[in-house]
C-alpha cells in the first residue's frame, strides 16, 4: 500500500523524531510503500497568502502552488500523521499544509447547490502519532482538538469505514524513559499491522 507520512517536527533529536523514525521503520518493515514528508526538512511554507486565498476556489488553478503536495496526496492509500500538540493544537506548519492543500476540486468539492462532498475517497487508512504535553484529563477538559481532528473531520475526507488508529502519548511533561519506550514499542507494533 502507498502511505503518505506526514511528519512534523523541528528538532531531529525530539522524542518526537524517534516516533516518526520508529513509524516509517515499521510501514517499511510491513512491506508499504512509504512516502515521507518531513514538512520542516522540506521547507514547506504554511502561509496561505492572500493571491492563494483569492484563487481558493478556483479549481482549474487552485492546486499550482502546492502540486507536488497535491500529487503525493492523490497516490496516497494512506496517511499517517507524526505530530506533537501545541497549545492544544498541531504545529503551525502541519496546520498550514491543511489549509493550503486541503483544496476545493481536489480534497472536496462544492456541488452546484453549495453541498460540500468528500474527495480523498482513495485513503483507505488513517493514523496518527501525536504526543501531548499535558495528561489525558486535562486534555478532555480542552475536548482534545487534536483527537476530534483526526478521528472526526479527517474522517469525513477518506473512505467511509477506514479504518482509523489514534495513538496519543499523554503527559510528556512528566514522562519516563520507560514510559516513553513504552510508547516506542506500541507505535511500532501497532504500524507494523497497519
Amino acid at each position: 500500500m502507498n502511505v503518505l507520512v506526514l511528519y512534523a517536527h523541528p528538532v531531529e533529536t525530539s522524542y518526537q523524531a524517534a516516533l516518526h523514525e520508529r513509524a516509517v521503520a515499521a510501514l517499511t518493515e510491513a512491506g508499504h510503500d512509504v512516502d515521507d514528508c518531513d514538512l520542516y526538512a522540506e521547507g514547506f511554507d504554511p502561509v496561505l497568502g492572500r493571491s492563494e486565498r483569492l484563487g481558493y476556489h478556483d479549481t482549474a488553478t487552485n492546486t499550482a502552488p502546492v502540486k507536488d503536495y497535491v500529487e503525493r496526496l492523490k497516490r496516497a492509500e494512506a496517511l499517517v500523521l507524526v505530530f506533537p500538540t501545541w497549545c492544544y493544537g498541531p504545529p503551525a506548519i502541519l496546520k498550514g499544509f491543511f489549509d493550503r492543500v486541503l483544496l476545493p476540486g481536489f480534497a472536496f468539492r462544492l456541488t452546484d447547490d453549495g453541498k460540500v462532498e468528500p474527495n480523498l475517497r482513495h485513503i483507505r487508512k488513517l493514523a496518527a502519532v501525536v504526543t501531548y504535553g499535558r495528561g489525558r484529563l486535562a486534555s478532555l477538559y480542552m475536548g482534545d482538538p487534536p483527537r476530534k481532528y483526526v478521528t472526526r473531520y479527517w474522517k469525513w475526507y477518506v473512505r467511509r469505514g477506514a479504518k482509523i488508529t489514534y495513538l496519543a502519548h499523554y503527559d510528556m511533561n512528566r514522562s519516563t524513559p520507560a514510559g516513553r519506550e513504552r510508547f516506542l514499542e506500541r507505535v511500532g507494533q501497532e504500524l507494523a499491522r497497519f
